[in-house]
């Protein structure tokens, strides 16, 4: 057996959104110590920021743990997280558990911004440290071959919440009887490898008329108890015409996960019961990450929800 590397001392700086999951990543580790940066304002709005102790860094491994929740919020973390590497660090990791850009991945027209490439770019001209460039650690990117916008100055690590996933199922009482579903091909093609072991089913969107509607077309869901996996919801309406389409055929449950819960305009609502008609949520569970933090801070601990979090595999993420 070999001698047990050691484990790196990791200064951890976070940005406001994401002080929850820091301190959760810390509480993994004691080779992991939160540091803090003042998120000031000048009056007219811009970032006038400090990285404390930014002299007690020097020659430490760090990190900064990103949440890019809206474009409002971008350009001072950006100013951070360009700021840290030139501090004589011996060492810079990027966590941004979510990109956000990363469903805008293609040109289907002339005219279209990929704004994914765009995203890949700034980061890419991360300035380096002293031990070289920065390593960025992604959970569920959108697309894999995005891996191919950034440039040679980052060190892209595309890491997943299908463990978590994986890990709760064989808690459940019923864990000898789930069923994977996949809401359309895309899906299928970035999980079916990490979840091969369960019987699976792939639904497709299938136009009808002036109507898109979504069908089964492989698998059978009868009886057993069907989890939707996707890596992010939006206003989450796939998701229900899935649930739909799985219980009409059978499923005795049906549940959902994706890694990144967005749910712009508390579109969330539409997943909890109705306590004006007594309504059960359709689904038994939703299972998400804390990849968006304002999400997970709106939605609490309300059913069908729970939160599966990141922090330990950050932290593992973080040694290498």
């Amino acid at each position: 057996m070999g001698e047990q590397r050691p484990k790196k001392n990791i200064h951890l700086f976070y940005c406001a959104d994401s002080e929850e999951l820091a301190r959760k990543v810390a509480q993994q580790s004691d080779a992991i110590q939160l540091q803090s940066i003042s998120w000031r304002n000048f009056e007219d709005g811009f970032p006038n920021l400090f990285i404390n102790n930014a002299h007690d860094i020097r020659g430490q491994h760090v990190a900064f743990l990103a949440s890019f929740s809206s474009p409002g919020v971008i350009f001072e973390q950006i100013s951070a997280i360009f700021a840290l590497p030139k501090l004589f660090i011996a060492s810079f990791t990027l966590v941004l558990p979510f990109f956000p850009t990363g469903s805008f991945e293609r040109v289907e027209e002339e005219g279209d911004v990929a704004t994914a490439f765009t995203m890949a770019r700034i980061l890419s001209m991360i300035p380096k440290s002293r031990g070289g460039p920065t390593s960025l650690v992604i959970y569920d990117i959108h697309a894999l071959q995005e891996r191919f916008y950034f440039g040679d100055d980052v060190l892209p690590c595309f890491e997943t919440g299908i463990p978590l996933l994986l890990h709760r199922l064989r808690q459940l009482p019923d864990s000898d009887n789930i069923t994977i579903a996949f809401p359309d091909d895309g899906a299928w093609k970035r999980f079916h490898k990490q979840l091969q072991h369960f019987p699976m089913v792939v639904c497709a969107k299938v136009r009808e008329g002036d109507k898109r509607i979504v069908r089964i077309k492989e698998g059978n869901p009868e009886g057993r108890h069907v989890v939707i996996v996707d890596d992010l919801v939006q206003s989450g309406g796939t998701l229900i015409e899935c649930q739909k389409v799985l219980a009409s055929h059978g499923a005795t449950k049906v549940s959902a996960y994706v890694t990144h819960a967005v749910f712009p305009k508390q579109s969330w609502e539409r997943f909890t019961p109705n306590s004006a008609n007594a309504e059960q949520s359709p689904f038994a569970y939703f299972w998400i990450t804390d990849s968006c933090p304002l999400t997970v801070k709106a939605i609490g601990n309300k059913a069908p929800f729970e939160v599966l979090s990141l922090a330990g595999s950050i932290a593992d993420a973080l040694q290498i």
